[in-house]
């Protein structure tokens, strides 16, 4: 059988000219070439970019061999033997893992390869960036030896991020979910991307109809009314009997101080960032890098608070921070201190 047909690389649009000369691919959307570089450190988006590349070849063919070397244990000729046509011919996907800690061995090897790919072979390289190793083969690839692409896996950080990450997997799906639902569901899993995008699947596959706030708390309440933004949001609203108990149900399901406290903060840091401006929303959202729904619940959350308060409330946010991550010995008085100053908006103890 003959090794399917190579697409052409797509043109960039003019007048974006980057770094990179090789195409850039969404993680949602990959697609094979001779060598795919998956790049960054998000692994739940580079595990789904890897496994669409898999079932977009083996749709094209069912006979796919697929091979899986590591960079960082490397024997000398094995990424040329698992690419040469076989007797059948039939199509190659090998993936290989840990290029940032790659031997010099495979490094060699996988730049000279880069100048005469197998033909009817994917390679996809993974390369987390969390170090300079392989930066000589990076740089070849970007540079358009081999005929690569990219698929780029960028670190979901902000709550923004996670929002859109989890917006893209309804879409995706064609779902459609209730903005309050999406936004507890995010709430829900704001510490840990991989359970996030595990919560997505399941009321995706579960759920025959659009997907409402009362699904969600049908699904994950428990995780919603404990989670980290739940107590900072009670906190925030002043309510502190509620928000101490939100915060020893949280700690009691497993909840981490670090990941609360920093929630905590981000919230307070959008507060103050929006605090004093006149925008409309949508213009203030653009400039700050915000979602509408953002400044608009940081407007609400607002309310009651002043510049002193707000000062104050930060101060002990930073220092709550430095003591659950070792300053302190005991993380679970800091949080609970947090909390207090927050929903009191007074000194500790006063």
């Amino acid at each position: 059988m003959a090794p399917p047909a190579r697409r052409p690389p797509a043109r960039k649009p003019a007048g974006k000219a980057t770094a990179s000369k090789i195409r850039q691919l969404s993680w949602r959307s990959p697609e094979p070439a001779p060598i795919v570089l998956v790049s960054g450190p998000e692994e739940v988006c580079a595990e789904r970019a890897i496994a669409g590349i898999r079932e977009y070849l083996r749709t094209e063919d069912p006979s796919l061999e697929v091979t899986d070397i590591r960079a960082d244990d490397y024997t000398a000729g094995t990424l040329l033997g698992v690419t040469s046509p076989s007797l059948f011919g039939e199509p190659r996907l090998v993936r290989v893992s840990g290029v940032e800690r790659c031997s010099d061995t495979f490094l060699a090897e996988a730049i000279s390869y880069l100048e005469h790919p197998q033909e009817g072979a994917t390679v996809v390289l993974r390369h987390t960036g969390s170090s300079v190793r392989g930066k000589k083969l990076l740089d070849a690839i970007r540079a358009g030896t081999g005929g690569g692409v990219e698929v780029a896996c960028p670190a979901v950080k902000r709550d923004s991020d996670r929002y859109d990450f989890a917006a893209g997997e309804f879409s995706a799906a064609r779902k459609r979910i209730a903005a309050p639902a999406l936004r507890a569901l995010v709430s829900a899993f704001a510490d840990d991307l991989t359970e996030l995008a595990a919560a997505c699947q399941q009321l995706i596959s579960d759920v025959p109809d659009d997907i409402t706030e009362a699904i969600v708390t049908r699904y994950y309440g428990g995780r919603v009314e404990t989670s980290a933004f739940a107590v900072a949001d009670t906190a925030i609203a002043g309510r502190y009997g509620e928000a101490l108990l939100a915060l020893r149900q949280a700690l009691a399901s497993g909840s981490d101080p670090v990941p609360m406290v920093a929630a905590i903060a981000s919230k307070l840091r959008t507060m103050a960032r929006v605090a004093g401006h006149r925008d409309s929303s949508s213009a203030l959202a653009a400039r700050l890098g915000l979602k509408d729904w953002q400044v608009d619940r940081a407007r609400r959350d607002l309310m009651g608070w002043n510049e002193t308060s707000l000062g104050m409330a930060i101060q002990a946010a930073a220092r709550a921070d430095a003591e659950v991550k070792g300053g302190s010995r005991d993380a679970v008085f800091a949080v609970e201190r947090l909390v207090t100053v927050i929903a009191t908006r007074q000194p500790f103890g006063s």
